[in-house]
């Protein structure tokens, strides 16, 4: 299974896409204002178009039928399997961290 680390600079978009459709389908507006309420910050559609794309060609999400001129994603099996890798991965590194801050 590949991981998000071949996207590089774009890992962080992609996940945070992943984490907003983990809830269930949305649209890219929608995707965006998820977003922005987790992380603070709104990505732009560059960005967030940008690495749609790429999820869809690894597999990771689906495009679903358009509804009001709005075209929906949901997460794939292979998606959420990448997106669960990911969160243990960074939870490891991040309890890993929290330890040693807390050693010094």
């Amino acid at each position: 299974m590949s991981g998000l680390t071949e996207f590089g600079r774009f890992s962080e978009p992609a996940l945070l896409i992943l984490v907003s459709l983990a809830e269930g389908p949305k649209h890219g507006y929608a995707m965006q204002d998820d977003i922005a309420a987790l992380a603070g910050d709104r990505p732009g559609p560059g960005t967030l178009y940008g690495a749609i794309r790429r999820l869809e060609e690894q597999g990771f999400i689906q495009a679903l039928p358009e509804r009001e001129r709005r075209k929906p994603y949901q997460l794939t099996d292979s998606g959420r399997a990448a997106l669960q890798a990911e969160l243990a991965r960074m939870r490891a590194v991040s309890t890993a961290g929290l330890r040693r801050l807390a050693l010094s």
